[in-house]
């Protein structure tokens, strides 16, 4: 074998290696892009869960809310009916 051949055996040799690098790096960065992807297929799932948990609890507290508006009203209302009974009452006595 001459120096020739044994160069571009050499040369040929360093490109495979360089090659195979390449290769175990793109494969190393599939690797963690795929595990990315598990990861946010994962969270997407959870984000989903918690969407439907936050929107079961909005509409129990939107119920609530509504309901307190009611007796809100309810209440004014009764104090309006107490002030015109009292003002009603200080002004027979006034009288």
């Amino acid at each position: 074998m001459s120096d020739q051949d044994a160069g571009a055996i050499e040369a040929a040799t360093r490109r495979l290696l360089a090659a195979l690098e390449a290769l175990e790096a793109a494969v190393e960065r599939r690797r963690d892009g795929d595990l990315n992807e598990e990861r946010l297929v994962e969270r997407i799932h959870q984000l989903g869960g918690d969407r439907s948990r936050l929107t079961n609890e909005l509409d129990g507290v939107t119920a609530q809310a509504r309901a307190l508006e009611k007796v809100n009203r309810d209440v004014a209302k009764r104090i309006e009916v107490a002030i015109g009974s009292v003002r009603a009452v200080l002004e027979s006595s006034e009288q």
